[in-house]
């Protein structure tokens, strides 16, 4: 650039200036959200926001969802003095992040998440390679880069500044402030949720898809990664080693013991919001809903299972059952699935896998939602059949989901009478809410429910008769299945129980609950039938973390020192699960010293390290049997 056209800029007065920055940066804030094209952050957003949404809400995701450029822009045009330049550049890079979700998009139908930032650091170690299997035209690309970085260099060179050189030290301290913001939003300080607040920004955090749909793929990873971040604390190794001393020399007794003739097949199924109706006060003696459940209650074991959640929230139900451990012992932890990240968590599936198990889950619903693609990666399975994997010709909903039949359609589909043993994790969703609308709905065998004589508001009844519409299907095909199943000359497994209770909180408290307590205190059914001995009843309340143990010990498969352990320390503890907003289950002194210590075989479990902490637990009951945790052992122990 000539020097007489530089001198020239800089003579413009400082208000032309500025107002030069505010038009690039309201450019800046539009074309990213031109570019991102979430429903949330389109310009439109801005004259046509819900009636419950507040008028400045649309603006706010906007901004948000551009504040990391904006910065990164600012920053550098204090830096450089060269505006156009300045916001060319962030905008660029910005866009690479869009690219880089798109491809995620594409191959594995869901979004980006802080998480998957962690793989640049796996470049250096054969992930390029890897990487570059999914990009397009990879050569194109390189020679792409180039030549825009080449572009970048020249464009520097001959854009005229906007800003005098002097004094620097003003732009520097704006450079420094500018970057220091940005460095630290990204980093996740807490001060940022102030401005990222999960209400103000309508997170779902069940679905990151819907979340970036509201928020932008920008605002979203900055908003979980503020809000939901994994965190982990260290744990207590000698009183987790205290506490495994105490129970090891009873660890054989609730061992699995060997099956005769081949391992069975095992199918646990997660019916969405099934509970038992009837616990609701006014129902009038002898009404019964769900008549398969109470059938199957006859020939196996069955009892009221604590969960971790009410009225969503079902992965925290369904990460507890696939890995026996308690959420109670991760407080930070509210979506494990969007905040536990590791190459593998341990749990039954890889259990069985190593036991010569092949392992799939089946999910009438798209695979993204809850983050489930990758969640199921980490826990091991070998495969994931989701709704688009269903014969099309089977692919039937009840209502706004897929219909409990074809569920368990599919189900019976994966157990062949040959081959490998198998674990299949089977995820309903028919009975799934809302619950205000008649969608599907035979509205004459709607009517016809029974509910409660309490639920007299016609809104809370509506409601309450949508659920047990499908809650009923539910019932009729767990019957289906097991009457099928025994049919088998191969033996089976089946573990059904509902992950909470639905949100019908206006029935809920109009009715009230037959056991005094509040809807966020109760239990939901379980059942465990084993098609090979179906001729007695068992009954035993648990916790959602208890039943991998009760699993492996009732099949005779897959030993494990860390699920034997829960099957001793369970009826002490399993009352004190219950949903996070839910009044604290009283505790006695013995008791809580026992849920300290499961607390820190717990954090070690789930970083991999309690295997190796086994033979000293065993070596310290040798060298001391009776101390070998601190002189309670005999009372915790009986």
């Amino acid at each position: 650039m000539p020097l007489a056209a530089s001198t020239v800029l800089l003579r413009i007065p400082p208000a032309i200036r500025a107002a030069v920055l505010a038009i690039l940066a309201i450019a800046f804030l539009l074309c990213t959200a031109w570019l991102d094209g979430g429903s949330g952050v389109l310009p439109a957003a801005l004259w046509s926001h819900p009636g419950w949404s507040p008028w400045w809400s649309a603006p706010l995701r906007m901004l948000c969802n551009a504040l990391p450029g904006l910065l990164l822009a600012f920053g550098l045009f204090a830096w450089s003095r060269r505006a156009a330049w300045s916001f060319v550049l962030a905008f660029g890079l910005q866009a690479l992040v869009y690219g880089v979700n798109a491809l995620k998009v594409q191959n594995l139908a869901i979004p980006l998440m802080p998480a998957d930032f962690k793989m640049l650091g796996q470049l250096r170690h054969g992930g390029a390679e890897l990487f570059a299997d999914y990009l397009p035209h990879v050569t194109l690309l390189i020679v792409a880069s180039l030549a825009c970085i080449a572009v970048l260099v020249a464009w520097h060179m001959f854009e005229p500044p906007l800003l005098p050189r002097r004094p620097r030290r003003w732009r520097a301290l704006a450079a420094v402030v500018l970057f220091t913001a940005l460095i630290t939003l990204i980093a996740g300080v807490p001060f940022w949720r102030g401005l990222y607040n999960a209400k103000w920004l309508e997170m779902q955090p069940w679905s990151p898809l819907a979340t970036r749909q509201h928020d932008g793929l920008i605002g979203s990873l900055l908003l979980f990664h503020l809000q939901y971040g994994a965190q982990q604390r260290k744990a207590n190794v000698p009183a987790a080693l205290a506490l495994m001393a105490e129970y090891e020399p009873r660890l054989a007794s609730r061992m699995p013991t060997a099956a005769d003739g081949d391992k069975p097949d095992i199918v646990v199924i997660l019916s969405e919001s099934f509970f038992d109706p009837t616990i609701m006060r006014g129902y009038p003696p002898g009404t019964d809903l769900t008549p398969n459940l109470h059938r199957l209650e006859q020939h196996g074991t069955s009892g009221q299972l604590h969960v971790p959640t009410f009225g969503g929230g079902t992965i925290r139900t369904e990460f507890e059952v696939l890995t026996g451990l308690s959420l109670r012992y991760f407080p930070d932890v509210q979506f494990p699935y969007l905040q536990i990240h590791q190459k593998k968590i341990p749990g039954i599936v890889r259990l069985l896998a190593a036991d010569g198990y092949d392992t799939l889950a089946v999910h009438g619903n798209n695979p993204g939602f809850w983050n489930r693609t990758a969640a199921f990666k980490e826990l091991g399975f070998d495969r994931f059949i989701s709704i688009a994997d269903f014969p099309s010709d089977d692919r039937t909903d009840n209502g706004k989901y897929m219909s409990d039949k074809a569920f368990t359609d599919e189900l019976l589909r994966q157990l062949p009478d040959t081959g490998p043993p198998r674990f299949i994790l089977g995820i309903s969703i028919e009975a799934h809410g809302p619950y205000d609308h008649d969608y599907g709905i035979d509205a004459k065998v709607r009517d016809a429910i029974p509910v409660p004589k309490g639920v007299v508001d016609p809104y809370a009844k509506r409601e309450l008769q949508n659920y047990l519409y499908h809650m009923q299907h539910a019932d009729q095909q767990l019957g289906r299945l097991v009457d099928t199943l025994a049919q088998r000359q191969r033996r089976t497994l089946i573990l059904f129980f509902g992950d909470h209770l639905p949100a019908l909180v206006p029935a809920f408290q109009q009715a009230g609950f037959t056991n005094g307590l509040g809807f966020l205190e109760q239990t939901v059914p379980y059942v465990l039938i084993d098609t090979a001995h179906m001729d007695h009843a068992t009954k035993r309340d648990a916790a959602a973390w208890q039943l991998p143990g009760m699993l492996l010990h009732t099949a005779g498969v897959g030993r494990d020192d860390y699920f034997a352990l829960t099957q001793l320390v369970g009826p002490e503890l399993a009352a004190l699960t219950r949903a996070p907003d839910a009044p604290p289950a009283p505790e006695t002194p013995q008791q809580r010293q026992l849920d300290e210590g499961m607390r820190n075989v717990a954090d070690l479990r789930l970083r991999n390290k309690l295997d190796k902490l086994w033979p000293q637990a065993a070596a310290m009951v040798h060298r001391q049997p009776s101390t070998a945790a601190g002189g309670h052992a005999p009372a915790l122990a009986q």
